[in-house]
């Protein structure tokens, strides 16, 4: 008599959970970095191996650990993100997430190899995530504000505009250009350690729209005062230099600071900064 099947032996073994996307996160707000290291350790194909206060660190982290993706501040003591980035591209793809948004950075930042750009406030939890996983994927992000810059520093560069007439055989080099693009071959995996430039086509992968990163951001009700000094005590500054900054009394920060903690049912710095950047 033939022996009985086993349903158990028939069954194909289970394929073993997919490898996790490995991130290093360099900014050097300990409060950033771990809401960061949290919100992104909380997804299952995520784990953050390392943290760094500066470039160096993130430098020497991205050696030891050889992650997928690297996060990095822009401004930071030590050595800042801009002057680590071409060495640390040549091992992960970098990711500026910053609150620094003026366009000469965001230019310095992508001419130097960077793969996206998002700065604090544009994006929300959700979409950081989907960033990393597509920054892993060649798929280059950026925010709002750093699009903005990048269309500016391209315009800036552009000839002037006149109204020079068109050239006769127009229509035929362009139909040169077009066949010959069209029947070239490009080997992509070839880019994925190496800088990537900067080019008016990478603006079709800019994001159209994001919302706020934190739901505090549309109902804390903070007046545009208060959001200016939020985003400067989550950026690290102390009382004096908010103060400075905006021209007033540190007496006036701690007033306002009184005011923001209220409105953001908050107790401390890093309680509000947690919140205030949809890391709480």
């Amino acid at each position: 008599m033939p022996e009985a099947s086993h349903p158990a032996a028939d069954v194909p073994p289970p394929h073993p959970a997919a490898t996790p996307l490995r991130v290093v996160v360099a900014d050097d707000n300990p409060v950033v970095r771990a809401g960061l290291t949290a919100l992104l350790s909380g997804r299952e194909d995520i784990t953050v191996v390392a943290q760094a206060r500066d470039g160096r660190e993130a430098y020497e982290a991205s050696r030891a650990h050889q992650p997928d993706v690297v996060l990095l501040d822009v401004r930071m003591p030590g050595v800042d993100g801009i002057s680590a980035l071409p060495h640390l591209v040549r091992l992960a793809p970098v990711v500026m997430l910053t609150y620094s948004r003026e366009p000469d950075v965001v230019e310095a930042a992508l001419r130097r190899g960077a793969s996206g750009y998002l700065v604090h406030g544009e994006f929300t939890a959700d979409e950081l995530v989907a960033a990393v996983r597509d920054i892993r994927s060649g798929r280059p992000h950026f925010t709002p504000t750093a699009a903005k810059a990048l269309l500016t520093q391209l315009r800036r560069s552009a000839p002037p505009p006149g109204r020079p007439p068109l050239p006769d055989d127009l229509g035929a080099k362009n139909a040169t250009a077009n066949s010959a693009f069209r029947t070239s071959t490009v080997d992509f995996s070839a880019r994925r350690n190496s800088p990537r430039p900067t080019s008016p086509e990478n603006l079709s992968q800019v994001q159209p729209a994001v919302a706020q990163s934190s739901s505090y951001r549309s109902q804390s009700q903070l007046s545009p005062r208060e959001a200016e000094i939020m985003d400067l005590i989550a950026s690290g500054m102390t009382n004096q230099q908010i103060a400075a900054t905006c021209f007033i009394s540190e007496k006036t920060v701690k007033n306002h600071i009184n005011r923001i903690f209220a409105k953001l049912h908050s107790t401390s710095r890093s309680e509000a900064t947690a919140k205030w950047l949809g890391l709480g």
